[in-house]
């Protein structure tokens, strides 16, 4: 089993997406400040330099960190560098916490590639892993656990439209 990190603005409008491609566990964490095991609190005031980040525990025969990526990708704004939707301010921008060379230059391809595809700049730190600190239980699937809420979240947040 191998872990991946990315910060894609809310965690819970992320985490059950790779649930449905084959990710064993999608953990709701906060990662890359300062802060040692900062709050949902403190991190969404800004204070610890953390970004809401999932960490996502998968086996890389049944799917690779290049279709993680890819569907990270397809399930953000990349461009938007103040935040995601209508959740703004530092702790929801994106980032990809890389552990090795080699998750670092797949990243970067995929990057290059978004923005030569858009001829727009992209808004995605890539950055060397350095912590992640589990949320709150409250977080934890939080889709499964607050289906009617985790709906008016996607929608609310411009994530997704009502049908």
């Amino acid at each position: 089993m191998k872990e991946a990190y990315f910060a894609g603005g809310c965690f819970w409008c992320v985490t059950p997406i790779y649930k449905m491609y084959g990710v064993d566990q999608v953990i709701c964490g906060y990662a890359g400040g300062n802060e040692e095991n900062p709050t949902y609190e403190q991190v969404k005031a800004q204070q610890t330099g953390h970004r809401e980040t999932i960490k996502l525990v998968y086996d890389p025969e049944r799917v690779s960190y290049a279709r993680l990526l890819d569907i990270y990708l397809a399930n953000v704004d990349p461009y938007d560098g103040e935040g995601q939707y209508i959740d703004k301010g530092f702790s929801y921008t994106l980032a990809v916490f890389y552990q090795n060379e080699k998750e670092k230059t797949i990243t970067e391809q995929k990057i290059a590639a978004l923005e030569a595809e858009s001829g727009k700049q992209v808004q995605i730190a890539v950055l060397p892993y350095k912590n992640f600190y589990e949320a709150e239980e409250y977080h934890q699937d939080y889709y499964l656990k607050n289906p009617e809420e985790f709906e008016e979240e996607l929608v609310a947040s411009g994530r997704k439209t009502q049908a």
